[in-house]
Parts: C-alpha cells; sequence; structure tokens
C-alpha cells in the first residue's frame, strides 16, 4: 500500500523545513531538529510505517522527504478533463505561492532564470479561452467546429490557467556571454519551462486540484500579450488549465520498462 502525506501535512513539513534552513545557528539548529521530530509524530500524526520517509541529516540541519513520497505524487499526476471552478479550500494567494516558489527554485541552465510565468483565475481565466475560441473559429472548418467549441467550453469551465513563457532575451543574452554553447540555450531554456511545467503540474495535484496541458501558441500569442500586457520578447510556450476534478482520470498504458531503461557498473 503507497502512504502519501495529505497537502495541510506537506505544508507543514516544508515549513518546518524551510526554518531549519533559514537558521545558521548550531544551537537553534539542534535544538530545532529535535522540536521538528516531535511535532512530526505528535502534531502531524504521522504513522510509523511513514516515519521511515522522513529523514533528519544533522550536517545539513534539514529534513527531507523520501523519494518514495516524491515518486507518489509523479505518479498520481494525470490529465483530468473536464475540470470545475472549485478550488476547494485553496486561495488564490496560496496558488500564487506555489507557482512562485517553483518559478524560483526549478533550474535553469547557468542560472539563466529564463522562464516565466503568468497566471490567470476567474473572468480573466475565461478570457483566455474566449481569445482562443475567437482565434480558432477564424480557421477551423465549420464543419469541425462543434467538437472545437466543446473543447473550448471545456477548458473556460475550469477555475485557471497558468500561461507558460521563456524570456528570449534571457537566451540571447546567455548565447552572447557563452558563444560556444549557443546552439544549445534554446533547448536548455525549453527544458526548464517543461521541468516547471510538470513541477506546478505535480504540486496542484498534492494540493488536490486536477490540471491539463494545453498548445495553442502561437495562435494566441500576439492576443495574449496585448491582453495582459506581457512583454514582446516573452515568448509563450503552453497553458496548465487547472480546477476541481469533476470525475476519475482514463486509463494509462505503459511500455515494457525493459525496452526504456539501462544501467551499468555497481556500487
Amino acid at each position: 500500500m503507497r502512504h502519501v502525506l495529505a497537502p495541510s501535512r506537506l505544508r507543514a513539513t516544508t515549513n518546518f523545513a524551510g526554518l531549519i534552513r533559514s537558521t545558521s545557528t548550531p544551537e537553534f539548529s539542534s535544538t530545532f531538529t529535535a522540536t521538528f521530530r516531535q511535532q512530526t509524530h505528535r502534531s502531524l500524526s504521522i504513522k510509523p510505517s511513514l516515519q521511515k520517509n522522513f529523514q533528519t541529516s544533522s550536517k545539513m540541519s534539514s529534513t527531507q522527504i523520501s523519494a518514495n513520497a516524491v515518486l507518489d505524487l509523479i505518479k498520481q499526476r494525470r490529465t483530468y478533463y473536464p475540470l470545475s471552478k472549485d478550488l476547494g479550500s485553496l486561495t488564490v494567494e496560496r496558488i500564487n505561492e506555489i507557482v512562485k516558489e517553483a518559478l524560483q527554485h526549478v533550474p535553469s541552465s547557468f542560472n539563466s532564470q529564463s522562464n516565466r510565468v503568468v497566471v490567470l483565475f476567474g473572468a480573466e481565466h475565461e478570457k483566455l479561452w474566449d481569445i482562443t475560441t475567437e482565434t480558432l473559429k477564424a480557421i477551423v472548418p465549420e464543419d469541425n467546429w462543434a467538437s472545437t467549441a466543446g473543447r473550448m467550453a471545456m477548458f473556460k469551465g475550469a477555475a485557471g490557467t497558468i500561461l507558460f513563457f521563456e524570456d528570449e532575451t534571457v537566451v540571447k543574452g546567455m548565447q552572447e556571454k557563452f558563444a560556444l554553447y549557443a546552439d544549445r540555450f534554446p533547448v536548455w531554456a525549453t527544458q526548464s519551462d517543461a521541468m516547471l511545467q510538470h513541477t506546478l503540474w505535480v504540486a496542484l495535484e498534492a494540493e488536490g486540484l486536477g490540471a491539463n496541458l494545453q498548445h495553442y501558441n502561437p495562435l494566441i500569442d500576439a492576443k495574449v500579450a496585448e491582453t495582459w500586457s506581457v512583454p514582446e520578447n516573452w515568448k509563450l510556450n503552453a497553458q496548465l488549465v487547472f480546477g476541481g476534478k469533476t470525475g476519475d482520470a482514463g486509463e494509462k498504458a505503459f511500455g515494457a520498462v525493459e525496452e526504456k531503461f539501462k544501467t551499468f557498473g555497481s556500487a
């Protein structure tokens, strides 16, 4: 049986870990580590079988969640259609906090930090899908419009959308600074953006929300930039639609891992 901490417990654990990392004095670190162990057992009421997922390092003075706990969340991340406007107990402030934390800490090549994000809620979210609908209406054949219109209505019915961009000025600056790797920086920027997309998708899943990832760029790029005053050097890459789950995710098939994996050597 898999054990995954409830979102509130994960948040509490993260808060403790943050406090430990921000403390530089050994005396406080030692005292706080002992307090944290008591809190994870008493306040969070973690079952003994789950306590192995929390390991405290005396050298680093930080608390780490085990790989199994992280992998469980990754496994639970799925594509959900349709979504509702119900965010449960989550607030706009909390979601923005999650996005900002991920934006700051997802890695990028040479710490270039080329990722950019715009988060849309409520009427602003609905405006995005009205824009997309209008754009597609002009190019989709009439015979195919009914299904397209249905998809647009489905996305509009969700609670919000996260828009992912990469700052092309940053990428070009890195190309000039490190000319030897100039052809790689656009690829690395895309990889960093993909990591951010996945991180936020998993984080929203951890908070109990569903999401699906869309790519209506570059069709909507100009109108998005105009509507939300997005700098012209921000290139739109993807749209993560999120909201309350209205049903289960569909079945997911997996190819044999033996066909995808190789390993060599030993410890």
